[in-house]
């Protein structure tokens, strides 16, 4: 396993005392994830599979105070509020039920990426508050325990514990709530000689009509290509497999394309109808169709939101950025590589 897939510090060789910082950055999904049969546990309908990136950090500290009567969440500088902070709230209530303490938390979140924007903002802060809290409540998590309890805050957060490329099991359908919910974790996949890069281009940054949440939750009870789409991304997942260990861009790309396109299609024939992508998200999806016309491994996924994500080769990213950059008709482009999993830091962030 490489230090790149194994980043995480385990809390057990850094004890908490009163507090704890910790760094994670979001994922993208080449094999997406898209509705929950357990909204409770947030346990998915399908594996999901994805690349952890090397920008948009989110930093996270947990410090303890037995003498507050509530947490303190505040958000890029501000207090949280309103289901930002219910979330927060409630995921630390659930770690101090397994810490087995009353110790009321002071957090204090930094984000870099846009918020419910589909770019994955969630996956990178749940994970950064799962190591900052583990550690400072004590819980003493080997990876594969922090990942169960970052998807108890999102479920894309689970594999924001790992860096490069990882793995979300669905886990075991038929079980009793408490082996599912143990059954259900990331770990890292084997990855053959790759060096991909992903091209970001954020058409629009602002927040979403309608949240993932409400929209899995429409997709899956009123969409009649759901079932067929969860069944077509569980061979997806095994293609996928079989493509990144032989190191196969190319394959990966168009794996992850068609099983993206397959999701908004779903959501697509919701009732009512579920629409993420704008007129802006069409165009940089035509651009990619043309760089391939002019011979460059480049491939499209979206995530649930407007915003374009593109594979490509690394040797390729500013090709691919030019071309996707004058597509996306004013908005923003990022280059992104595999980046570490959640790791806690010192103050100095480091």
């Amino acid at each position: 396993m490489s230090e790149q897939q194994r980043s995480v510090l385990s809390p057990r060789e850094q004890p908490g005392a009163n507090g704890a910082t910790a760094v994670a950055h979001p994922n993208i999904a080449l094999i997406k994830y898209w509705g929950k049969r357990d909204e409770r546990l947030f346990l998915p309908w399908t594996s999901s599979l994805s690349m952890t990136l090397d920008i948009f950090p989110t930093t996270t500290r947990v410090h303890l105070d037995a003498e507050a009567t509530d947490d303190e969440v505040t958000f890029n500088g501000a207090p949280a509020a309103g289901e930002e902070r219910r979330r927060i709230a409630g995921f630390l209530d659930l770690v101090r039920r397994r810490a087995g303490l009353t110790h009321r938390a002071v957090v204090d979140t930094r984000n870099t990426v846009p918020t419910g924007a589909g770019l994955a903002s969630s996956a990178g802060g749940f994970a950064a508050l799962a190591v900052a809290a583990a550690t400072a409540y004590g819980l003493g998590l080997d990876d594969t325990g922090l990942s169960r309890l970052a998807r108890r805050g999102s479920g894309s957060a689970s594999r924001s514990i790992f860096g490069g490329f990882a793995v979300w099991n669905a886990g075991t359908p038929t079980a009793p709530s408490a082996e599912a919910d143990l059954s259900s974790y990331a770990e890292p996949v084997r990855v053959g000689d790759l060096d991909p890069a992903l091209v970001i281009a954020v058409v629009n940054a602002g927040p979403k009509n309608v949240s993932s949440r409400a929209a899995m939750r429409r997709t899956v009870e009123t969409s009649p290509l759901f079932k067929p789409w969860a069944a077509s991304s569980r061979d997806d997942l095994t293609e996928m497999r079989e493509a990144l260990l032989r190191g196969d861009l190319d394959a990966v790309g168009e794996i992850a394309e068609r099983n993206s396109l397959g999701m908004h299609a779903t959501m697509l024939s919701a009732r009512p109808a579920v629409r993420y992508l704008s007129p802006a998200s069409v165009t940089v999806l035509d651009s990619v169709l043309q760089l391939r016309r002019d011979g460059i491994s480049a491939y499209a996924t979206m995530d649930a939101g407007p915003n374009v994500k593109v594979l490509c080769r690394r040797t390729d990213a500013d090709r691919v950025a030019e071309a996707v950059r004058a597509a996306a008709a004013g908005g923003t482009v990022h280059i992104a590589g595999p980046g570490q999993g959640a790791r806690l830091v010192d103050e100095g962030g480091r």
